[in-house]
C-alpha cells in the first residue's frame, strides 16, 4: 500500500494570526483546497524569520503544510500575491478587514468552497488596486450570501409574493428579501425601509459579472444605505455584531 503523504501543498489567503508559545504563530487560513484551518507556524515571531513576512493578513499565500499532533504545520510559506498597497489606504484597509471577517465568520472549518476563495481573492486585490471600494465590498457582499445560500429576493415580495413596483420598498431580514409597501407597513419595526435607488443597485449587482457590476454608480446615499443595510444584515445572519464596521467608521471620521 502507497504511504500516506504528511505533508500537502494548498493556496491560501490568511485571515489573521495569533502570538502562540514565545516564537510561535497560529494562523486562520482560508484554503482553496480545504476552506477554512488553523496551523502553526513555528518560529515565524523570530527576527529574520522568513515565514513570518509571507503569512500577514490578507496576503494570497502558497503553504507547505505538515501533519502536527492537533493542527496542520506550516513548513514553507511563499506569498503569492501581499496586497501590501491595502497598508497605505486605512479606509481599503477596513474594507479588507471587513471581508475577512465575513468569510471567517461564514466558514466551516474544512468546508471546501472555492467559489468563494476566488471571490475573497479577487475582492482583496480589487480594494489594494484602487478600484471603487464600495462597490466592490458591496460585490463581495451579494455574491457570498449567494454562495452561502441566502441569496435575497429582490424581484417579489417575500411575504406575498406580489411582483415588486417601482418605487420604495421594504426589506426583512428575517423573511431574505423586499417586501412590497404593504407588507412592509404591517411588518412595521420589523423591516428595514429601502429606497428605490438603492434596492436597483442590489438587483444590478445580483444579476452581473463584476465587469459589467462597476458600471454603476450610486449616489453617496444609496451608497450609504445599501452599506448600513447590508452590514445589519450579514449581523442578523450570523446572529452576532460584527467588529469592522466600527473600524471603518472610526477612519472616515
Amino acid at each position: 500500500m502507497p504511504r500516506e503523504s504528511r505533508t500537502q501543498r494548498v493556496e491560501a489567503i490568511v485571515l489573521k494570526h495569533a502570538d502562540f508559545g514565545e516564537a510561535d504563530r497560529l494562523v486562520t487560513l482560508f484554503t482553496r483546497e480545504e476552506g477554512k484551518l488553523r496551523a502553526l507556524a513555528k518560529g515565524a515571531r523570530k527576527p529574520g524569520s522568513r515565514k513570518g513576512g509571507h503569512l500577514e493578513p490578507f496576503t494570497q499565500v502558497s503553504l507547505l503544510l505538515g501533519k502536527g499532533r492537533e493542527i496542520p504545520v506550516v513548513e514553507q510559506a511563499e506569498a503569492v500575491e501581499l496586497n501590501t498597497a491595502l497598508g497605505s489606504n486605512l479606509v481599503a484597509l477596513g474594507y479588507a478587514a471587513y471581508v475577512v471577517e465575513l468569510i471567517d465568520k461564514f466558514s466551516a472549518d474544512h468546508d471546501e468552497n472555492r467559489g468563494v476563495y476566488r471571490l475573497t481573492r479577487d475582492t482583496l486585490q480589487r480594494l489594494a488596486s484602487g478600484e471603487d471600494l464600495q462597490l466592490a465590498v458591496r460585490f463581495f457582499e451579494v455574491r457570498l450570501l449567494e454562495q452561502m445560500g441566502f441569496r435575497p429576493q429582490l424581484q417579489q415580495c417575500a411575504n406575498c409574493g406580489q411582483e415588486i413596483q417601482p418605487e420604495d420598498q421594504y426589506f426583512s431580514f428575517e423573511l431574505g428579501g423586499v417586501l412590497c409597501p404593504r407588507c412592509g407597513r404591517q411588518r412595521a419595526g420589523a423591516a428595514q425601509r429601502i429606497s428605490l435607488g438603492a434596492l436597483k443597485v442590489l438587483r444590478h449587482l445580483q444579476r452581473s459579472d463584476y465587469a459589467t457590476a462597476r458600471r454603476v454608480q450610486p449616489s453617496p446615499p444609496a451608497q450609504s444605505e445599501l452599506e448600513s443595510l447590508m452590514n445589519l444584515y450579514v449581523s442578523y445572519l450570523l446572529e452576532r455584531n460584527l467588529n469592522t464596521p466600527k473600524f471603518l467608521r472610526r477612519v472616515r471620521k
